[in-house]
């Protein structure tokens, strides 16, 4: 029976999406961009965006195979909406490659894969089978943030996304809040970016004045942009974050 593979968590630059790239170089060691290229077998959430970020990686180092001969999985699109770390999806059938003795990457469109992004189920999936897991350095936006917030970074949580609904939305806003004011734990917490306007007054308005909140957009980008402060100051701003750049919010003490 060969020894199995390795799985590569491979982080990618957090432009997915936007106007402007950032060169990988700028974000991303070599020693990342050399093992990714080696990679002859992938697991990612949409094959398009891998070969395109693949692509870039092969313009710096080449890869060990020609993009199209690339073997490239999705994880089911169902995998997206809910997510997959609960154990709702097995994946260990994406592991083929791996059992099989050769090293294998995982993927996701920006960050670092399983951070905010599905990929949970196939790194269990590989614990579980006795695949060795090697995470790979790169930008991972939410502690990008933490570390420019001011805020509580010792001890903090990231919720996720917020409900759409109007209601239910400031009903889950104070309750971060009470959290953050009563156990000096930070919250963090993302939205797609064209809902970030909507979230952001939401904040402004049913968030106590001395609250202090984070903005941080476009991190890593040309445009990057980390302020963070009490709530009645930001109504004396004015501000709204972009309603077109990935942003992350934090509420904290």
């Amino acid at each position: 029976m060969s020894t199995p593979g390795r799985l590569w968590l491979v982080p990618a630059p957090l432009d997915f999406g936007c106007d402007s790239t950032t060169p990988l170089q700028d974000v991303l060691p070599q020693g990342t961009l050399v093992a990714a290229a080696q990679l002859r077998h992938w697991v990612c959430e949409n094959a398009k965006s891998a070969r395109a970020y693949l692509k870039r990686i092969d313009a710096l180092v080449p890869l060990a195979l020609p993009l199209q001969q690339l073997d490239i999985q999705e994880l089911p699109h169902a995998v997206h909406k809910k997510g997959d770390h609960r154990g709702e999806f097995d994946a260990r059938t994406l592991l083929a490659p791996a059992l099989a003795g050769h090293d294998m990457g995982l993927l996701s469109e920006a960050g670092m894969p399983a951070i905010a992004d599905p990929g949970s189920s196939l790194v269990r999936a590989a614990h579980d089978l006795g695949v060795a897991v090697v995470p790979l350095v790169g930008p991972i936006s939410l502690l990008l943030a933490l570390a420019a917030s001011g805020l509580n970074g010792q001890n903090f949580a990231f919720v996720g996304y917020l409900p759409q609904d109007a209601s239910e939305r400031q009903t889950r806003l104070r309750q971060l809040e009470n959290t953050a004011l009563s156990s000096g734990q930070t919250q963090i917490f993302i939205e797609t970016p064209y809902r970030n306007p909507a979230i952001w007054q939401a904040m402004m308005t049913h968030l106590k004045a001395q609250t202090r909140v984070c903005m941080a957009s476009g991190l890593t980008l040309s445009n990057a942009a980390v302020e963070c402060h009490a709530v009645q100051t930001w109504r004396q701003k004015n501000r709204t974050p972009p309603k077109d750049v990935p942003t992350v919010f934090a509420i904290g003490v």
